[in-house]
């Protein structure tokens, strides 16, 4: 029987700044403002976001990696990051069409563009829009 791999946990962290405006097309000018506050103003407002990605999985005895980290930081860098940086996620980024960009709906969208790369893999994606406001989504469900 063979030895089992240890399971180990790797991240990647990449940064991206972008615009964003958040607002509930469903509710008033007024509700919008109470819910939303300044994030709600007409033309947005931009942060200096920090993306990381975590992927879980088996070491490779062959490769000692789980992935290659070349390849993880690679997919970033063309699939999200590229797609984002010194964009407005409201009216320039496809991903976000139709989506009201909260750091949730961020996180959200990126483990989706994630999965469809990594699958069973994809652990986590963490969204840093502060250093203060950090939203992290692990593929559950209420």
């Amino acid at each position: 029987m063979a030895d089992p791999r240890p399971v180990v946990t790797l991240s990647r962290r990449e940064s991206f700044c972008a615009s964003h405006r958040l607002w509930e097309p469903t509710l008033s000018r007024e509700d919008n403002f109470a819910l939303y506050g300044k994030c709600a103003r007409d033309n947005g407002h931009g942060h200096n976001y920090v993306l990381q990605v975590t992927l879980r999985g088996g070491v490779d005895p062959a490769t000692g990696m789980v992935v290659n980290l070349a390849d993880l930081k690679n997919f970033l860098r063309e699939e999200i990051i590229a797609r984002v940086d010194h964009y407005h996620l409201n009216f320039d980024v496809e991903m976000f069409k139709g989506i009201n960009p909260t750091s949730e709906n961020v996180a959200l969208v990126f483990w989706k563009v994630c999965h469809a790369r990594f699958g069973a893999l994809l652990s986590e994606v963490r969204v840093e829009e502060t250093p203060d406001n950090i939203v992290c989504y692990r593929g559950e469900t209420a």
